[in-house]
């Protein structure tokens, strides 16, 4: 049965053309600052690029109430938080979480510039999803 609701979810990824390019663009963003600018000089280059590609977006997005600040949300669709440290932390997941969790955005990606290759990761927002399972 896994392996059905597995086969199911794999045509229900959300919004994956959309994270597709925001990916490749993050990868752009790595390639051509390397891995130690400051999270603004990665927000600077990454506003420029999603302007390029014509990109519905919105910076430092205030998040709800609690005086918390998105990164940037992309098309109404997906938050993204930028890092540039050492490593993540469950904090740092958690804190992606709350911003969905507040937004009821169901698809947030983090990212940590500061590794030597980036690996963006797909942050689900399962409160806000109709049947979580679909998009494991």
């Amino acid at each position: 049965m896994t392996t059905n609701l597995r086969l199911a979810g794999e045509n229900k990824i959300l919004h994956k053309d959309l994270s597709y390019k925001i990916v490749g663009i993050l990868i752009e963003v790595h390639k051509e600052l390397g891995s130690y600018a400051r999270e603004k000089q990665y927000g600077d280059s990454f506003e420029e690029k999603i302007k390029q590609n014509e990109i519905l977006y919105k910076r430092e997005l205030r998040v709800g109430d609690s005086g918390n600040i998105a990164d940037f949300m992309i098309d109404n669709k997906i938050l993204i938080e930028f890092k540039a440290k050492p490593f993540l932390t469950d904090e740092d997941y958690n804190q992606i979480k709350r911003y969905l969790f507040q937004t009821k955005i169901e698809l947030g990606i983090l990212v940590n510039f500061r590794d030597k290759r980036i690996k963006p990761k797909r942050v689900l927002n399962v409160n806000n999803l109709e049947n979580p399972a679909e998009h494991l």
